[in-house]
């Protein structure tokens, strides 16, 4: 090789790049998109989350921790008891006869209130003039204060009240609604019933408002009667409202207090004190905090037992879920 070609080799080395090194991968950020969505969708549920962890699962405890003492606020004492609540419980004379009292009032209001709301529900559903005003009307006594609903069918409801001085006009003689023991509970469905029916009246009328009306019409068609289009149309595709208006209702049947506590008090007897007002009664009238939050626990099984026991029950005729 000559000495001019090794000049020119040379040359070009010096003019030729290096070549790149290949680039390093780009870091990953760790404030990713999908953790932003993460932490909004957190921010949204907080405050949903504090307050059930605030005033259901924390008041929750604390109802099960107080049952297993004794506290007696009078004398300022807080003793641990263990199970001996529990074990008062069982042996409790009057237990039976509460739960009889209040299985009677949730059976009742259950039963009138479901059934008078769909067939309110039904009425309304038609294209006739007027059915807005009965709407109106009938769900009016929802949005009324419980209170005052309930005093004003105290008052009505009375020996010598405006129902008994109705029915003296027609030559009925009636009885004193809320100191018989055969009227006392029937009284007291009969309010709750009338001050809550137009919500479930009002959650079967959208329901019914979403039946496709050509089913009703392909079952004209092949000579089906009201009755049927109910059984075989109306009653599934509205299924999943019943099981909702059903839960309500069984919890809220459990959960009366004021009704009883304005209207009998318990009486006559024994025979309208229902769990809840109990459960009141041991704990804020005779001072037995430690029972009563036994007993609290006791309604807390109750509801949830049957609260799971509907939701299984839905497989079975809840049309969606088969």
């Amino acid at each position: 090789m000559s000495r001019t070609t090794q000049v020119v080799d040379r040359a070009r080395a010096r003019s030729t790049p290096p070549a790149a090194k290949p680039a390093d991968p780009p870091r990953r950020s760790w404030w990713t998109t999908r953790r932003r969505d993460q932490l909004a969708g957190l921010l949204f549920v907080s405050p949903q989350l504090l307050g059930s962890i605030v005033f259901v699962l924390l008041p929750l405890g604390l109802v099960v921790y107080y049952s297993l003492h004794e506290w007696n606020v009078l004398a300022d004492t807080f003793d641990f008891v263990g199970a001996e609540n529990y074990r008062a419980l069982a042996d409790d004379p009057n237990l039976p006869s509460v739960l009889g009292a209040t299985g009677l009032f949730s059976l009742g209001l259950v039963v009138l209130n479901l059934s008078l709301a769909l067939l309110l529900a039904v009425l309304l559903n038609q294209k006739l003039r007027g059915t807005v005003v009965f709407r109106t009307l009938f769900f009016s006594p929802v949005v009324v204060s419980l209170v005052a609903w309930t005093i004003v069918w105290g008052f009505l409801l009375q020996d010598n009240g405006g129902i008994n001085g109705l029915l003296d006009t027609i030559g009925v003689d009636g009885p004193n609604w809320l100191r018989g023991e055969a009227t006392a509970m029937l009284s007291v469905v009969v309010v709750q019933v009338l001050k809550n029916v137009g919500l479930n009246m009002v959650l079967f009328l959208a329901a019914l408002q979403g039946v496709p009306a050509e089913l009703y019409e392909a079952a004209r068609v092949e000579g089906a009667g009201r009755w049927t289009q109910f059984r075989k149309i109306t009653v599934p595709l509205i299924s999943p409202t019943i099981l909702l208006t059903s839960i309500i209702t069984v919890v809220g049947s459990l959960q009366v207090f004021a009704q009883i506590a304005v209207l009998t008090q318990g009486g006559p007897g024994t025979s309208t004190t229902v769990l809840v007002y109990y459960l009141y009664q041991q704990a804020f009238q005779f001072h037995h905090f430690g029972y009563g939050a036994t007993l609290s626990v006791l309604l807390f099984g109750i509801v949830l037992v049957l609260t799971v026991v509907q939701w299984q029950m839905r497989k079975r005729w809840v049309f969606h879920e088969q």
